[in-house]
Order: C-alpha cells, then structure tokens, then sequence
C-alpha cells in the first residue's frame, strides 16, 4: 500500500526543523580572538546570534557582526558547524541548534568597536590561551573547533549528541 498523498504546504509545515545561528572568528594583529560578553546571559560568545527566517548562515554572520561590533567584515570561509540539543530547560519540544562559525579576518590595530546596548555589555580580544578560563564549555569547543580549522585549512564539524 502506498503512503497517501500530501499536499506539499502540510507535508513541509511538519518536517523537523532547526534554530540556524552563525557567528565570526575575528582576531586581532596579535592572534587573540574578539569576544562578547552578552549581557542577557552573562556569558561570553563569538560576536554573532539567531540567522533571520530565511536568512542563509553567512549574511546572518555578517549582518551580526555588523549589528553587534559595528565592524563592516565579510563572512569568510566556514570553519565549523556544531549541532547540539536544545538545552533541557527550553522543554521537550524545543528544537535544536546548528551553529555556523566563519573566518571573519582579523582587524587592524585601532578599529571601533560600537557594542549593541541592548544586548552586549563588554567585548574584548582575548588570546586564545585565555580562552578555557572565559568561554562556557560548549562556546568553548566550539571556538577551539574554529581556531584548529583555520590553522589547518579545514572545517570541523561538532555533532553534540545527548
């Protein structure tokens, strides 16, 4: 017996879907890495957040960064893709993530950085030796992930799995 016809609107309103946030690797002259601490969360991260609805992960890092840092950076070449579970507390229908990570370059000496008030509260260019002491584990992985990637040439995926 055949599966019976869906129209094509039902059919993708009930496939899975995924929360996209993309984010940069920026790093100074001197190889440290530019962090944010969010101030929603209390918590350092990588200048970036939640792609718009059809947005494609690399606009969405730029238009991030851009929004975040007021830096003007394109979003180079892919250096991870992490998926994880949506955290216990968002319930048990929340859906997952997939975090992009790009090489947004590194800026020169004196750039302005304008943080976004109302989400931001600090920024700094932490080298990457300091970076076990700042980040939360899981950015953590995901930054180390991302600074191996752009040593090697390559893309690391990240799948976290519970």
């Amino acid at each position: 017996m055949s599966p019976a016809f869906q129209e094509p609107r039902a059919w993708h309103a009930g496939l899975a879907g995924v929360i996209a946030v993309a984010g940069g690797l920026i790093r100074d002259q001197h190889g440290s890495v530019l962090v944010v601490r969010q101030s929603y969360r209390a918590a350092w991260a990588l200048p970036g957040g939640i792609c718009e609805f059809g947005e494609p992960p690399h606009q969405g890092c730029e238009r991030e960064i851009r929004e975040e840092t007021g830096l003007e950076l394109p979003a180079g070449r892919l250096l991870t893709v992490d998926w994880h579970p949506a955290a216990p507390e968002y319930g048990p229908h929340a859906r997952p993530s997939v975090f992009f990570v790009f090489d947004a370059g590194t800026v020169p000496p004196g750039a302005r950085i304008v943080l976004q008030a109302d989400e931001l509260d600090d920024y700094r260019f932490e080298p990457p030796a300091g970076l076990p002491g700042l980040l939360p584990p899981q950015v953590l992985g995901r930054v180390t992930a991302a600074l191996a990637a752009q040593a090697s040439g390559s893309t690391v995926y990240l799948p976290q799995v519970s």
